[in-house]
């Protein structure tokens, strides 16, 4: 049964709340570490830890309340100018914010959070005392307990609700804030024995964090990763709106509900035999109000699902200042365009694809301050994440100052991993070489690392943007930096199509992918390499039936080429004619969803359309019969 029965509306509602706040913190953490003297940011910072700690106090969370406690207590000593702050005492702080959120975790599957790590709680009780962070902790030698040690004592008495609790399984009665704030200033000395410890190296040199497990986790089991995992799958169900945006939803829905009710009389006129021109017209009107009415609305309904991406960039300057304190570098993350307004579902489904990006920049592309001073380069590396909104696209910037990368040594690492045969690599450009990085498997370091080796991370940022109908480009120039674009939809409900015919059945082509539509002359078709190609203006372009791609017989030799670029290739797709561009709403198939077909919609006339997608269509080249089929299938109904 959950700890919480009958107060989970309660329990969201702090959550959403304490996430923000939490987020806040980190990033004036992140900045007050650049100004240690800025008193405005400590107020602000103290007031949101103890507005957090407030609440946890209220849904009776006394593990929460004890670490939020001891650090808010380290926060008024550093406002109050009794510390003073450094890096390792800002690793401290960090260490404990990360444990906060990791107690939301727990709070968020409906059970009270168990007990902060013990090295983390020591660290605090330790600043606290005015002992430096990473200095030892001096404690009485003790043998460990075979035992679960016994309940927290406070003022000299043992805790009996909780002993009673241990005992018999009851549920623990409601303390005061003031009984939780009075177990956290006694920490037992076992916590202190804890933080004694040896810890584990770090693979690869890293520089061992001063904090280790939860006291709760098993030894060697990797708890943290299994609930960032678990925490993936739960996605949210709710979303923040404007209520201006729901005030313009419902005066809309007030004029349509008018209008119909003026189309009713109307077709009551009609049905009476009253046609004349008056009543005629009185109806064009009445249609052509509703369209627009119904327009609007859409529109108005969509951007209640457009959120800030700001709400998704808060979290990055943690994550990569963290990382940036692990490696040993000094790198700065900027904002840009944090005002930017994206789709709900996209900025969930883009949280991974921007970590690994962040986190590729300052492991593999920024310098070490010494290496980057010897290159004539100011220590301190800068990586920028910016995004805007360009026509219907989201145009989303990662980029750094760092080495940038070299495309023939790329070339290089992917022949020499068994990626690409030589031959391949000889045919590549500059920027199909840049593009090798999302290949599985690849990776330039010579040894793996908890950061990064494994070659896995670009391959998640493109397949991520794939599913998301997005682009990915990369420039990158040695000595210089690298560059990475992300283009993506405005919304994923709504996708700009042109429209194409084979054989005549229509099927909608994303128009993000479309660059030109041009004639095809047979006399002007190629064979390279035993393929057809076609040269438009001194490009190359492989030339690809859209019948072979869909497994369909070929009657005749299509008339007219759609000259398509996505991230890997550009080709022109040979279709029989066209039937024009429309905005389509996208219906997605649940049960039924052959490969090749990102989803249907509906045309003005009824006629269901299939939406394509290109990419996992060149995957397979309508070599896979069964997926021909279930095209054919779709395509007929």
């Amino acid at each position: 049964m959950s700890d919480f029965a009958g107060m989970e509306d309660l329990l969201q509602d702090f959550l959403q709340e304490a996430h923000d706040l939490l987020s806040d913190v980190d990033n004036k953490l992140v900045d007050l570490e650049k100004m240690p003297d800025d008193r405005g940011l400590l107020n602000d910072i103290f007031r949101g830890f103890h507005t957090v700690k407030g609440g946890a106090g209220f849904l009776n969370a006394a593990e929460l309340v004890t670490l939020c406690h001891l650090t808010e207590n380290l926060f008024d000593r550093l406002r109050n100018g009794e510390l003073e702050l450094n890096p390792e005492l800002m690793d401290v702080i960090m260490a404990a914010t990360k444990g906060v959120r990791e107690m939301f975790g727990e709070l968020g599957q409906m059970v009270l959070p168990q007990p902060a790590d013990a090295h983390v709680i020591a660290a605090l009780q330790g600043a606290l005392n005015g002992q430096p962070p990473g200095a030892p902790v001096v404690a009485p030698a003790a043998a460990a307990p075979a035992t679960p040690p016994p309940p927290p004592v406070s003022g000299g008495e043992p805790d009996w609700h909780a002993l009673h609790a241990t005992l018999t399984g009851a549920p623990v009665p409601p303390a005061t804030e003031g009984e939780l704030i009075a177990k956290a200033e006694a920490v037992p000395a076992s916590v202190a024995a804890a933080a004694a410890t040896p810890l584990a190296p770090v693979a690869d040199g890293a520089a061992p964090s001063p904090f280790g497990r939860r006291a709760t986790d098993r030894p060697g089991a990797q708890p943290t990763n299994a609930r960032r995992t678990e925490e993936r799958g739960m996605r949210e169900s709710t979303i923040r709106v404007d209520t201006s945006r729901l005030d313009q939803v419902l005066n809309l829905s007030g004029e349509i509900g008018l209008t119909k009710n003026r189309l009713t009389s109307l077709r009551a006129d009609i049905l009476a035999g009253k046609n004349d021109s008056e009543t005629l017209h009185a109806l064009d009107q009445a249609v052509s109000q509703l369209d627009l009415l119904v327009s609007d609305l859409q529109n108005s309904v969509m951007k209640t699902r457009m959120q800030p991406i700001g709400r998704l960039f808060q979290k990055y300057p943690r994550i990569a200042r963290d990382l940036a304190r692990q490696l040993g570098k000094d790198v700065e993350l900027v904002l840009a365009g944090e005002e930017t307004e994206v789709d709900k579902t996209m900025i969930e489904d883009l949280a991974d694809p921007l970590i690994h990006l962040i986190r590729n920049a300052v492991d593999h592309g920024v310098e070490m301050p010494l290496e980057r001073q010897a290159a004539g380069k100011p220590p301190k590396s800068l990586v920028r994440l910016e995004a805007r909104q360009e026509g219907d696209h989201i145009v989303l910037i990662i980029a750094d100052d760092g080495k940038g990368m070299s495309a023939e040594r790329i070339r290089a690492k992917a022949t020499e991993k068994g990626l690409i045969s030589e031959e391949e690599a000889n045919t590549l450009d500059e920027r199909q070489s840049l593009n090798l990085i999302f290949l599985p498997g690849f990776s330039t370091k010579a040894q793996i690392s908890d950061v990064s080796g494994r070659g896995v991370g670009m391959d998640v940022v493109k397949t991520n943007i794939q599913k998301l109908n997005g682009s990915i480009e990369i420039r990158s120039e040695p000595g210089k930096g690298s560059v990475f674009i992300i283009s993506l939809p405005l919304t994923l409900a709504i996708l700009p199509v042109l429209l194409v015919l084979l054989g005549g059945q229509p099927f909608a082509l994303p128009l993000s992918l479309v660059r030109e539509i041009l004639p095809i002359e047979q006399e002007r078709i190629q064979e390279v390499g035993g393929k057809e190609t076609l040269v438009v203006r001194g490009e190359v372009l492989p030339v690809i039936s859209l019948a072979r791609l869909l497994g369909w017989p070929l009657e005749r030799y299509p008339e007219y080429g759609v000259f398509m670029q996505t991230a890997e290739r550009s080709f022109i797709l040979a279709v029989d004619s066209f039937a024009g561009r429309d905005d389509a709403v996208i219906k997605s198939l649940e049960d039924f969803r052959p490969k090749g077909v990102a989803g249907v919609t509906t045309l003005s006339n009824g006629q269901i359309v299939l939406i394509l997608d290109m990419k996992e269509l060149l995957a397979d080249l309508g070599q896979h019969p069964d997926m021909a089929a279930g095209l054919r299938a779709l395509a007929h109904v």
